[in-house]
């Protein structure tokens, strides 16, 4: 991967800069044993996607407005639990050091992004939440979106992710994508603290 070409840098929330992997899925448990689900079946596909689509293909039996109802309390058990809600390793420095611009593109409706956003101490310029956008991840919109208000191509946008939804919909926006936790990217990182290195290097390099 060429990060030369880099001119903004697009993250995930959820398990990318901030660590509420825990909170995530302590909710999903209560919403599986209240929507009488599989916990595991509904852990396997809710990460990083927004509650619509979970609900969706866990519970294909409900009306539109079921699914919207159910979405809603998903979210409503997520709000306040935030006692272990921190930045995930490295994140401060990252953003500390980062010279490009940067956006928080997630699948958490704005209530739930800026309660987890402040528990992790962390304030984005530019915030696209599934509320600003007609249809979450995979579909690459909130990453189309964040490039077109922070004015750069999406080609030259890197996205950050550590779910396989959002790497889709990083690499359907056309943007490269670096991956955390070992899912499939166009770079494979262990922590952002990695990458603080990699855009220092590239930066040096463009200079």
């Amino acid at each position: 991967m060429d990060l030369t070409i880099i001119e903004a840098v697009l993250f995930d929330m959820d398990g990318t800069l901030v660590d509420s992997d825990a909170a995530v899925e302590r909710a999903w448990r209560v919403w599986a044993a209240e929507y009488a689900a599989d916990p595991a079946a509904v852990l396997a596909v809710a990460h990083g996607a927004p509650a619509e689509r979970t609900v969706r293909l866990i519970r294909p039996d409900l009306t539109e407005a079921g699914v919207a109802q159910a979405a809603a309390r998903q979210l409503s058990l997520q709000y306040d639990d935030l006692s272990d809600v921190v930045a995930t390793p490295g994140t401060p420095e990252l953003l500390a050091a980062l010279r490009l611009p940067w956006a928080v593109v997630t699948s958490a409706d704005v209530r739930l992004a800026k309660a987890r956003l402040g528990a992790a101490g962390i304030t984005p310029p530019l915030l696209i939440t599934v509320e600003d956008i007609r249809a979450g991840k995979p579909d690459p919109e909130g990453y189309l979106r964040a490039a077109e208000l922070l004015g750069v191509a999406p080609e030259r946008c890197l996205v950050v992710e550590d779910a396989e939804v959002g790497v889709t919909a990083g690499r359907a926006a056309g943007a490269q994508v670096a991956a955390l936790k070992g899912v499939d990217g166009d770079l494979s990182i262990a922590d952002l603290g990695t990458l603080t290195g990699l855009l220092a290097a590239a930066g040096k390099a463009r200079a």
